[in-house]
């Protein structure tokens, strides 16, 4: 439990440029304390015993306390960080994978009452921007990037970039340059929101002529 705080808070220090300490860290970020708390009531769902209605209960708290609400029944990988997190909603059979990021807002939902698997699933380092809704039984890929206020129903592959309503993926530049714009964007801030320089926005191609000039 101790080694999976610690991770969360490198992540959050690695992320986010305004984390000034690490007791501002602890005392100050509510997608910490969310995790940390779904953690606890993570266990107490998958245990032999009768403890669901507990889970539930403790979930319910974190969710007054930090606007935050995970289901204990959702599974979340080391070092997921929950940037503002306000409105976010993680439902009961969703899947995280480690180093994810989820900005305000973000509902990673069902789309109907079916039984079984019924929430998405996001490998390792996906990041969902703010707004986003990912519906259903649906994978997302590694190193995805779901852009704000997009609506995702259908599987995102690896790597791809899915922004709009419904969510539509936008084709990948070339490797090389990807890469220097991320560097760019990241320095410059362009990014922080999932969204990025591929973007078919005019404003974001704009802004991508000027990372490659």
């Amino acid at each position: 439990m101790l080694d999976q705080i610690r991770a969360d808070l490198a992540i959050i220090r690695e992320r986010d440029p305004a984390a000034r300490g690490w007791l501002e860290m602890l005392f100050c970020y509510p997608g910490l304390h969310a995790i940390s708390l779904h953690r606890f009531s993570h266990r107490l769902w998958r245990s032999r015993l009768p403890l669901k209605l507990v889970a539930r209960c403790l979930s319910q708290v974190g969710r007054g306390l930090t606007g935050i609400e995970i289901h204990p029944g959702a599974r979340i990988g080391t070092s997921v960080f929950i940037d503002h997190g306000m409105g976010v909603v993680i439902g009961e059979t969703a899947e995280i994978g480690h180093r994810c990021l989820l900005y305000q807002g973000v509902t990673l939902g069902g789309t109907g009452k079916d039984s079984g698997k019924r929430h998405p699933t996001l490998a390792n380092n996906v990041v969902v921007g703010a707004g986003a809704k990912v519906l259903g039984p649906i994978n997302v890929g590694e190193n995805a990037r779901i852009g704000s206020n997009a609506v995702v129903v259908k599987d995102v592959p690896a790597g791809c970039t899915v922004v709009g309503i419904p969510g539509r993926i936008v084709a990948k530049p070339d490797a090389e340059t990807s890469a220097q714009r991320q560097q760019l964007a990241k320095k410059f801030g362009f990014d922080a929101y999932a969204v990025s320089a591929d973007n078919p926005d005019p404003v974001a191609n704009a802004i991508g002529s000027l990372l490659d000039h």
